[in-house]
């Protein structure tokens, strides 16, 4: 499945049918009187969040969605049928925005959030409304009101209960795959993840999500590297995973230049709970181990953990650690997006990178 993550989108609400003008002409009916009937609604367009999905890929291949138009009143007081409405079927975590790409519509954080984003135009009075005592036979009738149209942005973030963070190759993916059933890509040179990922690790019988993005480099907020877009799927979280890589020549050097990163991102990142890690540490000696260890240690003002993927040490006090500060945070702050409804779908959870061409000369993407 290929992944995309923002799209622009137009739609229109459907115009309100238009009334009728119809006067009663029957056989010895000597005073039959106006009988038109009124327009239908037009349909509206809503969105809505529901289970089964990850990726605004749908939207990719249609961006035109127009509601249905009211029908038509008709003679004998027939008054039009209401147009059928467009609902967009979008993951949770979606976010809707005016053409500006700024001023949030809505922000759909659950399965089942559902909302009106154009309201279809109101039907037109027939002759008949009109009629009075002093106006027993009306010629004209209102036609309907217009839908609306627009274009928006529709935004992706997934909701995890963590995210990781780090430098390119600092172990993000191995650790990823390590503790779930999620199977990243994971090659020895840097931007192996081009994408995020998506996991389910199991702690004390408990299932968390862990979101996965593709590594940050100095000056990824000013589009260098794959930029920092993709620190838009770790804002709900509730903890973030920092790994550092022993292979790094100044651990704390590395630690400094993806904090620098996420405090010029902002949108909360800079004040969320943050997890330092030490990871890789099987490539290195005890000796070099300590070095880089207190040099961590300096640089971010907490004992980092130390842990290896590929052999399983200190895994398991990692996700403890995860697992306590996630449930801590749900005990303090419970409004937060949820992640639970998730898990069962996201279990095997795979998502593919789009093809190169598939990012070229589209003015949809971004």
């Amino acid at each position: 499945m290929k992944f995309l993550d923002q799209c622009k989108v137009y739609i229109r609400s459907g115009d309100g049918g238009g009334g009728s003008v119809s006067f009663r002409r029957e056989k010895f009916i000597e005073f039959g009187g106006p009988d038109g009937g009124d327009g239908g609604r037009g349909g509206d367009v809503w969105i809505e969040a529901v289970n089964g999905l990850n990726t605004l890929i749908d939207y990719r291949y249609q961006q035109h969605f127009r509601a249905q138009t009211g029908v038509h009143g008709m003679g004998r007081n027939r008054h039009g049928a209401k147009g059928d409405s467009v609902t967009l079927k979008v993951p949770a975590g979606t976010q809707v925005f005016e053409e500006d790409g700024e001023t949030l519509i809505c922000d759909l954080t659950e399965v089942g959030q559902k909302y009106r984003i154009a309201k279809g135009g109101n039907g037109g009075f027939g002759n008949s409304y009109f009629k009075s005592s002093t106006n027993q036979a009306p010629d004209w009738a209102n036609p309907g009101q217009e839908g609306e149209e627009k274009t928006i942005w529709l935004r992706l973030k997934l909701i995890a209960d963590a995210g990781l963070v780090g430098l390119p190759n600092a172990g993000k993916s191995t650790f990823l795959a390590t503790c779930t059933r999620a199977r990243p890509k994971i090659a020895n040179y840097p931007f192996t993840t081009l994408h995020p990922n998506l996991g389910v690790a199991t702690v004390n019988g408990k299932e968390y999500i862990l979101a996965d993005i593709p590594g940050l480099i100095e000056g990824a907020h000013e589009g260098i590297g794959l930029g920092d877009r993709f620190l838009g799927h770790v804002e709900r979280t509730r903890v973030l995973l920092h790994l550092i890589s022993a292979q790094e020549e100044n651990a704390g050097k590395a630690y400094k230049t993806v904090r620098a990163e996420l405090d010029a991102y902002g949108a909360g990142l800079e004040d969320k709970h943050e997890i330092v890690v030490l990871s890789q540490v099987d490539t290195i000696d005890a000796d070099e181990l300590k070095k880089k260890k207190a040099s961590l240690k300096r640089a971010c003002g907490q004992t980092p953990f130390v842990l290896s993927a590929v052999t399983g040490s200190g895994m398991q006090d990692v996700l403890r650690e995860l697992a306590g500060v996630i449930e801590t945070s749900k005990a303090e702050d419970p409004t937060l997006p949820k992640a639970d409804s998730a898990i069962s779908f996201n279990r095997k959870l795979k998502m593919q990178p789009m093809d190169d061409e598939d990012w070229e000369d589209d003015d949809n993407v971004e």
